[in-house]
C-alpha cells in the first residue's frame, strides 16, 4: 500500500522475439502429407497378389486386362510369363482388398472372350473394352488360396444359383454337351454342369442341375431320358413326332418326368438315377408299383416290339419290355417269350382287392379266364399288342412263378389275328383246290361251245331265222296296207255290237218280268211240283202192290188194308 502523495509505478512491457517457418517449406510439407496419405490409401486397398495358370493368354495384356466379378474390377493384371514347363501361361493380378474374402479354393476363373457356349453368346462387350478375367466364387466356404488354374470354358451357373445336382448313369453321352438344358414338362428347369467318366470308361456319370423350385418335383422314382434331336415313330396313331425345343436339337437336352405320387420323398442332392436313351425306353421302364410278367407265345409275334402297349378292356395298364427266342424242351420247339410289366396303379381301388395278396389275386384271374392275347392295332402297319381279356371256355390254367416274374397263359382267341387265321385256313383249302382241272374243264367246255355256237346247224338255224323275220317283217307290212280299211270300220261295228247288246238285255229283261222269279208261271210251278211229287209217290205204292200181288187186279183187295 502507497502513501496518497507518492506517484504510482507504471509496469513495464517485455519483449520476446519468435521464429517463423519459411513460406517455401509450405508445399513440400503439403506433398509429403499428400504423398503419405496416397501411400496410406493404396496399400489399404490393395488386396493379395494371386498367379493364375492357363492354357493361352489370348486378349490379356499386362497393365491393362482387369479381373472383374459381375462387372466389378477386382485387380489388374500386373505379368504374363510362361511356366518353366512351357505348358501354361502364369498370369500375375494384384488384387483389392474387396476381393480377400473372395480367393478360396472353390473360386473359378476364366478368360472372357467373345464366343459361343452352351447356347448363348458371351463375352461380347470385350469387343470394345477387351478380354479380361471373370471369376465366380462359391457359396460354399473355402480355404484360402494364391494360386490358381484358370478354366478354359466359363461356367454355366452363377454360385448362387440355387437348386439340386443330381448324378445321371448312362453308357453313352451322345448329344449331351456342356450347358445342355433339362427340360420338365416341356420347361427349361436345369441345365448339365459336366460328366465324369467311370468304370474302367464303361460308363458316363452326367452331372444335372435343377434349379429350384423345380427340384421339388424330382423323387426317387424320377425317370430322366436323352430328349436331344427329333424322335420319329411309326404307330397305330401315325407318324409320331416328339421334339423338346430347338435348343435340345442344336446342344442336346435331358427330360424327366415323375409319377403323381405325392408322398413319395423328394431325391437328396447327388441321387444316382439311370439315364435311358429315349423316351420310349424310359416309358417302357415306368415308375410307381410295378408287376412283372411273362407270355410264352407259341405262334408268330411279327410286329410286336419293346415299348408295345398292354391293354385291359382296351385300356393302356403297361408296355413291353422285350421279346425273344427260347427252345422249350418240355414242349420240344421254340417259343416266344414276350416280358412286359404293368402298372398296378393304373387300376383303381386294386389294393383293397389285392389284400390276400398280389398272388391270389392273379391266381383267381388266371381260373376265372384270363389270358394274355395278341392284338393288331393296325393292318396297315401289322403293330401288334399284347391285351389281357377274359376268353369264354379257357381249358383251366394255373399261375407260375420265376422268381418275381409272374407267368401268363396265353391264348389264340380273339382280334384280328383270329380273323388272319380264319383267313389263313381258308386260304389253305383253297390251295387244296386242283385249279389246273377246273381250268381243262373250263376249257374242254368252252371249245365245245365254241364248236356249237360255230357249226354248221347254229348257222342254218340263224339263216332260218333270218329268213323267217325277213317274212315276218312282210306281213307285218301286208297287215299295216290291206288292214287299213277294217281298221276304218271298227267305230260301226262296235256302234252295232253296242246295239245288239242293247237288244239283247231287254230280252233277258222280259223272260226275267214272265218267267222270273217273282212272276205267275214260277208261283203255279211251285205248286204243281209238290203235287206232281205226290202222285209220283202213290204211284210208286201202287206199283208195289201189284208186284206182290197182282191177284188184286182182278179179286181186288183182300185184306183190310194190311199187307
Amino acid at each position: 500500500m502507497t502513501d496518497r502523495g507518492a506517484p504510482a509505478e507504471l509496469p513495464t512491457a517485455g519483449v520476446r522475439r519468435r521464429r517463423r517457418i519459411p513460406l517455401i517449406w509450405i508445399v513440400p510439407i503439403l506433398t509429403a502429407l499428400i504423398a503419405v496419405w496416397l501411400a496410406w490409401d493404396t496399400f489399404s486397398k490393395r488386396g493379395p497378389t494371386i498367379t493364375i495358370a492357363f492354357d493361352s493368354a489370348a486378349g490379356l495384356t499386362a497393365g491393362q486386362s482387369q479381373l472383374k466379378y459381375k462387372n466389378v474390377v477386382m485387380g489388374t493384371v500386373k505379368s504374363i510369363t510362361v511356366s518353366p514347363d512351357l505348358t501354361k501361361v502364369i498370369v500375375s493380378i494384384e488384387t483389392v482388398r474387396e476381393a480377400e474374402p473372395l480367393l478360396t479354393d472353390k473360386t473359378i476363373f476364366w478368360v472372357v472372350k467373345p464366343e459361343l457356349f452352351a447356347g448363348n453368346i458371351t463375352g461380347l462387350e470385350t469387343l470394345i473394352s477387351g478380354s479380361y478375367i471373370g471369376m465366380r466364387p462359391s457359396a460354399e466356404k473355402g480355404w484360402p488360396k494364391r494360386d490358381f488354374i484358370g478354366e478354359q470354358d466359363p461356367p454355366v451357373l452363377q454360385a448362387w444359383t440355387k437348386g439340386t445336382t443330381y448324378m445321371l448313369d448312362s453308357k453313352r453321352l451322345g448329344s449331351i454337351s456342356l450347358g445342355s438344358p433339362i427340360f420338365f414338362r416341356d420347361i427349361e428347369v436345369g441345365t448339365v454342369l459336366g460328366w465324369d467318366i467311370g468304370d474302367l470308361a464303361n460308363r458316363v456319370t452326367i452331372h444335372a442341375f435343377v434349379r429350384e423350385p423345380y427340384d421339388k418335383y424330382v423323387h426317387i422314382d424320377t425317370l430322366f431320358w436323352n430328349a436331344s434331336g427329333i424322335s420319329l415313330k411309326f404307330g397305330s396313331d401315325g407318324v409320331q413326332v416328339r421334339l423338346e425345343s430347338l435348343r435340345a436339337l442344336l446342344l442336346g437336352g435331358i427330360a424327366f418326368e415323375t409319377s403323381l405320387d405325392t408322398k413319395l420323398p423328394v431325391a437328396p442332392d447327388k441321387q444316382a438315377f439311370a439315364l435311358h436313351r429315349n423316351f420310349d425306353e424310359a416309358r417302357a421302364v415306368g415308375f410307381g408299383r410295378q408287376i412283372r410278367l411273362l407270355s410264352y407265345f407259341p405262334g408268330s409275334v411279327a410286329g410286336l416290339e419293346p415299348g408295345a402297349q398292354v391293354t385291359l378292356h382296351g385300356l393302356r395298364i403297361g408296355e413291353v419290355t422285350d421279346v425273344g427266342l427260347v427252345y422249350d424242351p418240355k414242349l420240344d420247339r421254340v417259343v416266344v417269350p414276350v416280358h412286359y410289366r404293368v402298372e398296378a396303379g393304373r387300376v383303381a381301388n386294386i389294393a383293397a382287392a389285392a389284400r390276400g395278396g398280389a398272388e391270389n389275386l392273379a391266381e383267381d384271374m388266371i381260373k376265372s379266364g384270363l389270358r394274355a392275347t395278341l392284338q393288331s392295332t393296325s393292318i396297315i402297319t401289322g403293330t401288334k399288342e399284347i391285351a389281357l381279356e377274359r376268353v369264354p371256355d379257357a381249358p383251366p390254367a394255373t399261375l407260375e412263378k420265376q422268381g418275381d416274374v409272374y407267368i401268363v397263359p396265353t391264348s389264340e382267341v380273339g382280334g384280328f389275328d383270329a380273323i388272319t387265321r380264319s383267313a389263313a385256313e381258308l386260304l389253305t383249302k383253297l390251295n387244296r383246290i386242283e385249279y389246273d382241272k377246273i381250268g381243262k374243264s373250263l376249257e374242254n367246255a368252252a371249245a365245245g361251245l365254241d364248236s356249237t355256237i360255230n357249226g354248221v346247224q347254229i348257222k342254218r338255224t340263224l339263216a332260218a331265222l333270218e329268213k323267217a323275220m325277213v317274212d315276218v317283217q312282210e306281213i307285218a307290212r301286208r297287215l299295216d296296207t290291206e288292214g287299213t280299211p277294217a281298221l276304218r270300220r271298227l267305230p260301226a261295228i262296235a256302234q252295232q255290237l253296242q246295239e245288239s247288246l242293247t237288244s239283247a238285255n231287254r230280252l233277258f229283261g222280259s223272260f226275267n218280268t214272265g218267267y222270273g222269279d217273282d212272276s205267275r208261271f214260277r208261283r203255279d210251278l211251285d205248286r204243281l211240283l209238290p203235287q206232281l211229287t205226290d202222285a209220283a209217290r202213290s204211284i210208286r205204292a201202287l206199283t208195289d202192290l201189284l208186284s206182290r200181288h197182282p191177284e188184286a187186279l182182278i179179286k181186288g183187295r183182300t185184306n183190310t188194308g194190311r199187307e
